[in-house]
């Protein structure tokens, strides 16, 4: 892998951080990837703070060993439980997706007022509401566990993830919150459903992708680190992507394309136990 092209190690306990590399490949082409999916150890969302911030930090070292120069933590509840942790255990610069995405939100909101839906362990951190009233945004979180396994069923548009959805929002825009403006998607599965979000969501509200704010962050970073020279790195137009799973390759082969939109090859198993 050449120097003079930057390399961003992105990481996500599972297949859902692929729509923040899907982002991150369409903002910034001429870097190349290396993605970790701890598939064996997902979902974090069950998972104690101590033991997300060990898995996480493990992910962190394991990336940087492999010459990642920059780390994208493309896990929302891995973002909202252990990024201070993550962040102390790197020797290379972190970018969460809940600052990006509560920055987006914010700057979105003309009310002032945002719905964030998440998993429950995000929605339980609080970390996005805590984000937003930093910006002076009031939010309203609301957990919605049934989308992501709908969405890895592959039922991005069938009509019960549409049944589903539309009794979560008319939950999340409730209790004061019907004027809200804003939905933020606090969970990366989220985007694959947006098409079915927009429909049933009030027709004034605007959808704020957490993955789409997370990779303009991390292509202001890029521009303010001296990670790489731009014009050798043209020189080759297309990024490489490598993908590490502690689970079954064949599986996230299969899986990979439907969050990444692109085939998914070059897949390595790896066991961080070992």
């Amino acid at each position: 892998m050449s120097t003079r092209r930057p390399c961003i190690g992105v990481f996500d306990s599972g297949f859902g951080g692929l729509t923040v590399l899907k982002a991150l490949l369409k903002l910034i082409p001429h870097a190349d990837y290396l993605y970790f999916g701890d598939t064996a150890r997902l979902p974090y969302g069950s998972k104690s703070v101590e033991t997300v911030a060990k898995y996480a930090v493990e992910a962190a070292h394991f990336l940087e060993q492999k010459q990642a120069q920059m780390l994208v933590i493309a896990c929302n509840t891995a973002t909202a439980l252990a990024l201070d942790r993550i962040t102390a255990a790197a020797k290379v610069p972190v970018v969460g997706v809940v600052e990006p995405g509560a920055e987006r939100a914010a700057a979105s909101s003309a009310k002032k007022k945002v719905v964030v839906i998440g998993t429950e362990a995000t929605v339980s951190s609080h970390a996005y509401r805590k984000a937003l009233q930093a910006w002076g945004v009031q939010a309203h979180e609301k957990a919605c566990p049934l989308f992501v396994p709908l969405v890895e069923e592959g039922w991005n548009e069938h009509r019960v993830t549409e049944e589903v959805a539309t009794i979560y929002l008319k939950e999340a825009f409730a209790e004061g919150f019907e004027d809200a403006d804003v939905l933020l998607l606090g969970c990366t599965h989220y985007p694959l459903i947006k098409p079915i979000l927009h429909r049933v969501a009030p027709p004034h509200v605007k959808i704020v992708d957490s993955a789409d704010a997370t990779a303009d962050a991390v292509g202001g970073l890029l521009r303010r680190l001296p990670l790489a020279d731009p014009p050798e790195a043209e020189r080759r137009k297309l990024p490489r992507v490598t993908f590490f799973a502690t689970d079954s390759v064949e599986k996230f082969r299969r899986l990979g394309p439907k969050f990444l939109g692109l085939p998914v090859e070059d897949v390595q198993h790896v066991d961080l136990k070992e």
